[in-house]
């Protein structure tokens, strides 16, 4: 089965550089290995002569916005015109275990008659020492995101949540990728696009299967709870979701911003809005949703 991983990409260069040399490490190196520059200029650089060959593919930004859907989208269509069966898509931020190709592609042929979303674990690492991370290291270092199914190496687990899928580490074959039609574009920046491409896969019969075995592990770095610089992003991307689905994804984000009063429940509009300036009329509600 020809593998093609597929990472976008604007900046985290020494997240990348780590990823490929875990790519190189791995059991079963891709044939493809395709990472889309979301206006990264200096991509070339940290890539060239290293292994496995990685490939760039460019995803011009608009709007100063990371195009993050549209992005995947252009790296699984190069990497279907060049023959890929297997598509496993990491986050820049994420190395993957040694053998989480290997499990990605044995996975995918012990389920060839049905299409599912093969969805490995991921751990979220601690701050690295001076020296950085060591591969052989990682796995003792953090153990699987709670928050996820967590079966055993060489298990899997069938999924009946698709609200749970997220985009930091999954693979699906050619045949269901065309299925589930890519990615939303409508979502850019931060947020939503995954959540969303986890509610087409779940319309379009698509399994989601959690896969033992088959680890990432994401490196650190500093993040805000809840993420108030992209707070644009999240109430846009929000919104475009629900008029798709009916109802509001990232509710905790969206309930920690009401309750820090950057945004409120507009009752007549049925919509989460930017909070009025001080002296307005701020009436809040939560809509239960």
């Amino acid at each position: 089965m020809r593998t093609a991983v597929i990472t976008p990409t604007a900046g985290r260069h020494g997240h990348l550089t780590l990823q490929q040399a875990g790519l190189a490490a791995g059991s079963c190196p891709p044939e493809q290995y395709v990472v889309v520059s979301m206006d990264d200029p200096g991509l070339n650089a940290v890539l060239t002569g290293r292994r496995p060959t990685a490939t760039i593919v460019d995803c011009p930004v608009r709007n100063g916005k990371l195009p993050l859907a549209r992005a995947r989208n252009l790296g699984a269509a190069h990497a279907l015109k060049h023959g890929a069966e297997l598509l496993v898509f990491l986050d820049v931020d994420c190395i993957p275990g040694e053998r989480l190709l290997e499990r990605y592609t044995q996975v995918a042929r012990d389920l060839a008659h049905h299409r599912s979303l093969l969805c490995g674990t991921v751990a979220y690492l601690p701050p690295p020492d001076p020296t950085g991370y060591r591969l052989a290291d990682l796995p003792t270092l953090a153990e699987p995101h709670p928050d996820r199914p967590a079966p055993a190496p060489g298990e899997t687990r069938d999924g009946t949540d698709h609200t749970l899928f997220w985009s930091l580490s999954f693979a699906l074959t050619a045949d269901t990728w065309h299925a589930v039609g890519g990615f939303c574009e409508e979502y850019e920046g931060y947020g939503g696009e995954d959540t969303d491409y986890g509610q087409r896969a779940r319309t379009a019969g698509v399994r989601l299967t959690w896969v033992g075995g088959a680890p990432a592990f994401h490196q650190y770095h500093p993040v805000s709870s809840p993420p108030v610089g992209h707070l644009d992003d999240i109430l846009r991307n929000a919104e475009i979701f629900r008029s798709h689905w009916g109802w509001w994804p990232m509710k905790g984000w969206l309930d920690a911003f009401a309750d820090r009063g950057l945004i409120r429940w507009n009752r007549s509009a049925a919509r989460w809005e930017h909070a009025p300036a001080a002296g307005a009329d701020a009436t809040t509600a939560n809509p239960g949703e």
